[in-house]
């Protein structure tokens, strides 16, 4: 008698794979190791490791060791089993089943609305970081981030009919530039030094790391925040060429590259700012603007630079705008939503209707938490409830190695469970820190009650959704 698990993957290999079959297959591996770049190393998290002062770099090597050699080592194993349009939606139909997916890829899909709608206020902070003191008005006119929000969104939900024919090339641009921003970041302080202006520069700080609340707090979002992502480039399996062994080598190829970049990027900012003192939403054109300001032409440069930063987060806005498109058509393509969501566009072969709906409902999440808050405590909001978010994904991400391998044919060695424990134990770890801001807000009891509440409401319309639509299919 077949093994009735093996069949089932099986099953869901042929059907994805013939669903992904009229996709185009634009992202070689040049593509992938630039978007994993982009993707992971988020700019805004060097500002918040920078609140740790010299015990940085010791809290960088914690979070690495606990989740991000976790994620990559997980995530590797699991797309070379299972390299499927979906990703992660995929893996958790395979190992829990169609309910839990469906959540999985409702949690996932919540988690890039939230962030998307975070990074039209940071590229608004770039922008007037940018243009210099002219600009000081920007940084808290809302009408301005709502200008931002409107074209933001316009011109991404019109480039994504387009798919990544042209998608790619906005990621790879922003994968160049951001790469070309940290390494400014991280020779300013040298250059700086040479002058005689900077006295207080300690790239390589192994001091002990003092455990206290706030320090805990941030290394959970270093690990679950800064040092995620790597499953999130398997979503667009289906559009990679070779994706088993691409995937997996971008992984590898990138990883190290981000882990200098984020230990190295921490250490300027705290050559120039002092860990009270750090722009949580824009640290690098912060201290870009510090650093250089007294450059006389060089300055102009660096305004471009920090432009460059800009750059990024509409790249960073790409990609999840690309992965949150695909994952309504993917429950699509398995009835666990309306076929309106699986409509290809005839020439371009994209997503269309699911592409407008995730463009609107970004929108209105972007413009939503403004609503009587200052715009950081507004930021901290988005990023807080997308973080727990993302840490009930990874539950079930690291969840796979420890209890469900046999749905996929498959034994998971011992140091794969090891790994997964541990990068779970983490994730539990992020969420709980996440009802926690690390700034002051108006009311913390309000901060975290609006969290929770979020995240109880937007599963329970999830779950709601999944059983109507079961019913309808029957």
């Amino acid at each position: 008698m077949p093994d009735t698990t093996t069949s089932n993957l099986a099953t869901i290999e042929r059907e994805v794979e013939s669903r992904s079959a009229s996709l185009k297959k634009e992202l070689g591996l040049r593509d992938l190791v630039l978007t994993q770049v982009v993707f992971v190393f988020g700019t805004v998290w060097v500002g918040f490791a920078a609140t740790l002062g010299r015990s940085q770099m010791a809290f960088w090597l914690i979070a690495i060791a606990t989740f991000y050699l976790p994620l990559a080592a997980v995530v590797i194993y699991l797309n070379r089993l299972a390299p499927l349009e979906g990703g992660l939606y995929q893996w958790a139909k395979v190992g829990f089943g169609d309910c839990l997916a469906f959540l999985v890829a409702w949690n996932f899909w919540i988690f890039g609305i939230l962030v998307m709608s975070g990074i039209s206020l940071i590229i608004k902070k770039n922008i007037a970081y940018a243009i210099g003191p002219r600009a000081d008005w920007m940084h808290e006119n809302k009408w301005m981030t709502t200008l931002v929000c409107v074209v933001l969104m316009t011109s991404l939900v019109a480039a994504s009919r387009r798919g990544l024919a042209l998608g790619k090339w906005v990621q790879n641009f922003g994968g160049a530039m951001l790469i070309i921003t940290v390494a400014t970041l991280i020779l300013m302080p040298f250059i700086t030094a040479s002058r005689g202006t900077l006295a207080n520069y300690h790239p390589i700080s192994l001091s002990l790391p003092e455990i206290t609340t706030h320090n805990l707090n941030v290394c959970s979002k270093l690990a679950v925040g800064a040092l995620s992502g790597f499953e999130y480039i398997a979503i667009l399996a289906g559009e990679c060429r070779a994706p088993a062994r691409n995937i997996t080598r971008s992984v590898l190829i990138s990883a190290p590259i981000i882990a200098l970049m984020f230990i190295l990027g921490t250490a300027s900012v705290l050559a120039f700012v002092s860990p009270d003192k750090v722009d949580l939403i824009a640290p690098i054109p912060q201290v870009l603007s510090l650093g250089f300001g007294s450059f006389g032409w060089v300055s102009t440069l660096i305004s471009l630079t920090i432009f460059g930063v800009a750059a990024r987060q509409i790249a960073l806005m790409s990609i999840y705008f690309a992965g949150n498109t695909r994952l309504p058509m993917v429950a699509g393509w398995d009835n666990l939503l309306p076929g309106w969501f699986a409509k290809l566009h005839q020439k371009y072969r994209t997503p269309v209707n699911s592409i407008l709906f995730v463009g609107a409902t970004t929108l209105v999440f972007s413009l939503a938490p403004l609503i009587g808050v200052k715009e950081a405590e507004a930021f901290q909001f988005q990023d807080n409830a997308a973080s727990i978010f993302y840490a009930l994904i990874y539950m079930v991400l690291f969840a796979i190695p420890i209890i469900a391998m046999k749905r996929f044919g498959a034994k998971a060695p011992w140091w794969l469970k090891a790994a997964a424990v541990v990068g779970f134990l983490m994730s539990v770890v992020g969420a709980f820190f996440t009802v926690f801001p690390i700034i002051d807000v108006q009311s913390r009891f309000l901060f975290a009650a609006k969290i929770i509440m979020v995240v109880i409401i937007a599963n329970a319309i999830g779950a709601a959704i999944y059983v109507i639509d079961k019913r309808r299919a029957r």
